[in-house]
């Protein structure tokens, strides 16, 4: 069980940008949040990077963000089917869990997430595979 490594430059894909819509309107980051991460919609409503670790609140997964966002920003959350440049050396059809690091993914299951969050595409994509 490893992190996967994201690239520098982690981003979503512009036709997933143009074509789906986001989870927003009156969303704000409770923290910095770091490209292409998974995030959750904690009861405060605000945003806050996922965890793996426990199978608690802090695994929930609501999408994952198209960029970097600072603490109080206003926050979308892209979902089922979206695809992200994530980093490189990826293994197309390889499953990824949520991390048991803040915003991670992982290439095996982690406590919180036996199921999978994201499916490698290419070795340099990944694609959403579970709804929020």
């Amino acid at each position: 069980m490893a992190l996967v490594d994201r690239a520098s430059d982690a981003s979503l894909d512009t036709v997933s940008g143009q074509r789906m819509p986001p989870l927003g309107g009156d969303l704000f980051a409770a923290e910095d949040l770091d490209p292409v991460a998974p995030c959750r919609i904690h009861t405060d409503g605000a945003v806050y990077m996922a965890n793996g670790t426990n199978a608690d609140a802090d695994a929930e997964f609501d999408g994952f963000t198209p960029k970097a966002y600072k603490q109080g920003q206003a926050v979308s959350l892209w979902g089922l089917g979206a695809r992200f440049h994530y980093g490189s050396g990826l293994t197309p059809g390889q499953i990824l869990y949520l991390g048991a690091t803040d915003g991670r993914l992982d290439d095996a299951p982690t406590t919180g997430d036996s199921v999978g969050l994201a499916k490698a595409v290419s070795t340099t994509d990944i694609r959403v595979i579970r709804a929020f």
